[in-house]
């Protein structure tokens, strides 16, 4: 499963900027908040879905400063849940709350390349 929830490995992707991967989503969770829960589901459903995309885990509050680190980098407003799909290292679409479904992030991710 391309799932990465350990933090040295999450860490260093968003370091590197994804810059090995073609296409990769990073997740914004919060281990407190229901709806992370609900859309942690979705985020499950699409990585079934989608094998060869590598989805990593941040989770808010034991990765408070990757997560502020994100958000100043990018540029993108910090929510969670919030998820981020990267096309070659570039944020391509973000989506928080309701709006991260398994749908939403496979037309993300299936959409071509600008």
């Amino acid at each position: 499963m391309p799932i990465v929830r350990q933090s040295a490995e999450v860490t260093a992707a968003w370091e590197a900027r994804f810059a090995s991967e073609p296409l990769a989503v990073l997740y914004k969770h919060s281990p407190t908040c229901g709806l992370s829960d609900i859309a942690w589901d979705e985020v499950q459903a699409f990585a079934a879905a989608s094998p060869d995309v590598p989805v990593y885990v941040v989770d808010v509050f034991a990765l408070r400063p990757l997560s502020n680190a994100v958000e100043q980098a990018l540029g993108i407003r910090h929510e969670s849940p919030q998820a981020i799909v990267f096309r070659e290292g570039a944020p391509v679409w973000h989506g928080s709350h309701r709006r991260v479904t398994r749908q939403a992030l496979a037309e993300a991710a299936a959409a071509p390349a600008v």
